[in-house]
């Protein structure tokens, strides 16, 4: 285990990507990061499952602002899907709720259902996820036996790769998808479309954005070496240098011309300074205008 990092006299801005373990819950990484880096300003974006295993990225700081989009990243996962038998969590930890002889099924059959839910697709949220109806999580309402409805809500399924596992009746997968997208529910509608059942086991995130897991480190092998900067976890949008007197007036969170940054479009933008340190994030703010969603600079 990782001996705790001695608290500078300020606490850590930034981001560490972590390979999360089973059976911990993001909760758990989140807590024990706090202790490795001895502040209490800890942050992750996108919960994995207790079970599932690979990439969680953790903000330190002021980086626990950044978070919203780091979230809104698209995700990579892999995983195998058991052709057959249906559970009542949509993966290897539930009940079974329904059983098919599915031996004769193909592996070019499950690849052309796979290609049918790549795209714009509507997918209702499980019972077994931590989206919050009501107040509650839903996972609460899920174990207290309460079944509520849910409405299903458009992601994007760019890749959907299928191919053997070895094993009858099993599958692997691959998928990359817009964040929001539930893996379990991609399983259980790719054993509907066979015309039968299936569940999730053995999910592993490999990737958020441009995080993946050769970023990543377990949670025993933290440290300081471990943390990005601010600027690096935005990595995957594109920045905007900007010149002192510019960066003055963001320091201030000034609503800003579009010429004046030299954006165009939706943002959001990291605007960095010279040195390349993150003073800020922008979006659009109504025409070719831009306003300050997050400000990490101080003004002088």
């Amino acid at each position: 285990m990782a001996a705790p990092v001695t608290p500078p006299n300020a606490p850590t801005d930034g981001l560490v990507v972590v390979d999360k373990e089973p059976g911990w819950t993001s909760h758990d990484v989140v807590a024990k990061c706090r202790t490795v880096f001895g502040q209490r300003r800890v942050g992750h974006a996108g919960t994995l499952d207790p079970d599932a295993t690979g990439v969680l990225l953790v903000g330190l700081g002021r980086v626990t602002r950044l978070l919203r989009f780091l979230t809104a990243l698209p995700k990579t996962y892999a995983a195998e899907v058991v052709l057959g038998v249906a559970t009542s969590t949509l993966d290897a930890s539930g009940e079974v709720t329904g059983e098919w002889d599915m031996t004769q099924v193909s592996i070019e059959e499950v690849r052309e259902a796979a290609r049918r839910l790549v795209g714009p697709i509507m997918q209702v949220p499980p019972m077994v996820s931590a989206l919050k109806v009501g107040g509650r999580r839903l996972y609460e309402l899920a174990r207290a036996g309460t079944e509520v409805e849910r409405e299903a809500r458009p992601v994007v399924v760019h890749r959907f790769d299928v191919e053997p596992a070895g094993e009858p009746n099993v599958v692997h997968i691959e998928v990359a998808c817009s964040s929001g997208t539930y893996v379990r529910s991609l399983a259980a509608d790719l054993g509907v479309a066979l015309g039968g059942g299936a569940h999730l086991r053995g999910l592993r995130r490999t990737a958020v954005g441009s995080f993946g897991v050769a970023d990543a480190r377990p949670v025993a092998a933290l440290d300081g070496g471990a943390v990005l900067s601010p600027a690096e976890a935005m990595r995957d949008y594109a920045a905007v240098s900007v010149t002192a007197d510019v960066a003055a007036e963001v320091a201030h969170g000034k609503v800003l011309g579009g010429d004046r940054l030299g954006v165009a479009g939706e943002g959001p933008w990291p605007l960095l300074d010279a040195e390349g340190r993150l003073l800020a994030v922008y979006q659009r703010h109504g025409h070719a205008r831009a306003k300050p969603a997050v400000v990490l600079a101080s003004a002088t």
